[in-house]
């Protein structure tokens, strides 16, 4: 019994120190990223900062205005809403309400590949069949549309596989006594079951929000990267993410700040962005 007893204090010990290190590199990456990103922001502005329109930081006078990268980010993600989260919830619907068996042994597989594949792989998948789909449209492809496409595809794998989760958690009594009321097999997915299992859902649209303003590679390689606000679909636009992965290398000084304030905005907007969807997604519960 006292063996027991230790092994279980042990582990007890090693689950505690476990979740202890995830909270501990969260509170670490949020003291650097603040004390080294908001001191340059106050120096330099609130406004200046968010609202400037140009960004010209080897420039003398340099210039650190990151609203091209804001309007970028946001217009590439709300893109990438559009296009994902529709496919995303009717391929859930089909997997767990249409799709026969045998198919779905193929199809389910199929979706955990794509969660499975690199950014950059995407990224040249878009480069090679997307920016040439694009520029028929306009432009030389690489644009907010194309990224919009590619980021719609690449957050598909996430919104399908946590939707599926949650229609699967929803009773069978909801569908049976839908049935037995004398509904249809479509009317009671759409009307009971879908509504039913909406909390899943809207924690599956936000974790795919997360995967598509933080993408950074597959974006570089097809959105054009012009640190200009968004004038069209098929024009150039620069995200947060990537102005900091494309300068970052070669930053110094008030530079290499600058790019750390930009974080800093970026990770404010995502806490933004997960907390409304959290508070739509109790409001709706």
């Amino acid at each position: 019994m006292k063996s027991k007893n230790k092994t279980e204090k042990v582990m007890q010990w090693t689950f505690f120190f476990s979740a202890l290190m995830s909270v501990l590199a969260i509170v670490v990456i949020c003291l650097f990223m603040f004390t080294n990103g908001l001191p340059f922001i106050f120096k330099h502005g609130i406004a200046e900062f968010l609202f400037g329109t140009d960004w010209s930081p080897t420039n003398v006078p340099a210039s650190y205005g990151i609203l091209p990268m804001i309007a970028g980010s946001f217009s590439v993600t709300l893109g990438a809403i559009i296009v994902g989260v529709p496919i995303g919830v009717l391929t859930s619907l089909y997997l767990v309400f249409f799709c026969p068996k045998w198919l779905y042994r193929y199809l389910k597989p199929a979706v955990s590949l794509m969660a499975a594949i690199p950014s950059i792989v995407y990224g040249f998948f878009g480069l090679q069949i997307l920016v040439p789909f694009v520029r028929q449209f306009g432009g030389n492809g690489m644009s907010l549309l194309t990224a919009s496409l590619l980021l719609g595809i690449m957050i598909l794998p996430t919104i399908i596989t946590l939707s599926e989760t949650a229609f699967r958690a929803v009773p069978q009594t909801y569908y049976n006594g839908s049935i037995g009321l004398g509904a249809s097999h479509e009317r009671s997915v759409m009307k009971v079951m879908l509504p039913a299992a909406k909390s899943g859902v809207f924690s599956s649209i936000i974790l795919g929000v997360g995967r598509a303003i933080g993408e950074t590679m597959a974006v570089i390689l097809v959105a054009g990267n012009q640190a200009i606000m968004p004038r069209a679909l098929t024009k150039g636009v620069r995200t947060m993410t990537t102005n900091i992965v494309l300068e970052m290398a070669y930053a110094a000084d008030e530079h290499r700040e600058s790019l750390i304030a930009t974080a800093v905005v970026l990770f404010i907007f995502i806490l933004l962005i997960n907390g409304i969807f959290t508070y739509m997604k109790r409001r709706s519960a």
